[in-house]
């Protein structure tokens, strides 16, 4: 079987598990390594993965360190936010949005320098094990798949670390000796997860949050902002128009200032078990609560409320990696479509943590201060037609009565 593998793409992010896949691959396959680094806005320096790859012998015009945020927030999660889906009913599903792009940019470059095969560094106990490989299937039928963490002897870090040093591999000391809990970051969120935060009963310690002040540190007085939408989707902050990615980083910095967007989360992975991770959205939760907020002017009733009936089955897709799914799609086409109207201006209160909506308007509004005013209405709506509107709802609720009295 490993004599059938050429040349393959891996998902490289530079770190400790990717390097020792990278040798391992070469090693086992006997193939030659393409690497491929996505830069999704996760706040580090990706040129030392460049460096890494090439010293452990990748020919430099095989690796790829690509700059994907404004692809990754205008074609990714802004269409997410639309949806306004919640994973669970509280996760904003920053890693799960992440994975179909970097699937996508995979295998366009497999197709690029001719691989024959794709790998990823995701272990056999998560998600994204899943999220990868439903990816490269929907875009390759036929692409073969090679999942380390699936077929290897190494099964703990410990072990990591001893073939790293056996093949000279450098490996990044952590300041506590090694990392307490795993870490994925993106311009949308980062997740920690394992070891120190596995006992769901214990308070996660404030050194594994990265992208938010505690809230009670923050600010003791509250900030406004306001954030303009066309169309469902975020277009300026404060009246600045701002790209996609610009407008989501700017709202990531007033959330970590204010200790916005934190998360302690146990959920149910696809694959069957429980986990407890901690998630920071700072921008994303400000986000949300904003298009919300500018969708209460502008959906009607019944839009609005089948949307929040189709958001938990959009939210599962995404969580489970059908993204280019069919379904998904379907779903979108709706989403979209009842955004069109979706367009205004939202004012919201930061304060310790917290995000409130304070103030929304929109040329699209169907809120009538006419209709819904205690004072006069001048004849804009007839109380006199609740009577008849009333009488008529309750007319099987009557029947029932007597019949069961």
């Amino acid at each position: 079987m490993t004599d059938q593998i050429n040349r393959v793409v891996l998902a490289y992010s530079g770190g400790l598990d990717t390097s020792v896949i990278l040798k391992w691959l070469q090693q086992t396959y006997n193939c030659e390594v393409v690497t491929f680094t996505a830069d999704l806005g996760q706040g580090e320096e990706l040129e030392p993965a460049r460096a890494k790859a090439e010293m452990m012998g990748v020919k430099p015009e095989h690796i790829f360190v690509d700059d994907l945020r404004e692809e990754f927030v205008r074609d990714y999660v802004f269409p997410m936010m639309r949806s306004n889906a919640l994973y669970e009913g509280l996760y904003l599903l920053g890693t799960s949005i992440a994975r179909p792009l970097i699937a996508k940019r995979q295998i366009e470059i497999a197709k690029m320098v001719g691989a024959d095969a794709v790998s990823h560094g995701a272990t056999g106990k998560g998600n994204d094990q899943v999220r990868f490989e439903l990816g490269y299937y929907a875009l390759s039928p036929d692409i073969k798949v090679i999942a380390p963490w699936r077929e290897w002897d190494l099964t703990s870090r410990t072990k990591l670390i001893e073939f790293a040093e056996q093949h000279q591999i450098p490996v990044s000391k952590d300041k506590r000796g090694q990392a307490p809990f795993s870490t994925d970051a993106n311009m949308l969120h980062t997740s920690s997860e394992g070891l120190v935060l596995e006992n769901p009963w214990d308070e996660v310690p404030d050194y594994v949050y990265s992208r938010t002040v505690n809230p009670e540190d923050a600010p003791d007085v509250p900030e406004y902002i306001t954030i303009d939408f066309e169309r469902g989707d975020g277009v300026a902050i404060n009246g600045e128009g701002m790209s996609p990615a610009t407008l989501l980083s700017t709202l990531n910095e007033y959330g970590r200032r204010h200790g916005i967007g934190r998360l302690d989360l146990v959920e149910n992975r696809f694959v069957g078990m429980k986990s407890r991770g901690m998630y920071e959205t700072p921008g994303g939760t400000i986000y949300h609560l904003a298009h919300r907020g500018i969708e209460q002017l502008t959906l009607d009733r019944g839009a609005a409320h089948l949307k929040d009936e189709l958001a938990p089955r959009y939210a599962e897709l995404i969580y489970n990696g059908f993204w280019f799914s069919p379904e998904r799609e379907m779903l979108q086409a709706a989403i979209d479509h009842s955004q069109e109207k979706v367009s205004g201006t939202v004012r919201l209160k930061l304060y310790k943590g917290g995000v409130y909506v304070v103030g929304r308007k929109s040329p699209n509004s169907l809120y009538s201060e006419k209709v819904v005013t205690f004072e006069d209405d001048q004849g804009a709506y007839d109380q006199r037609d609740a009577a008849g509107f009333i009488k008529l709802n309750a007319l099987r609720l009557r029947l029932l009565g007597r019949r069961d009295q």
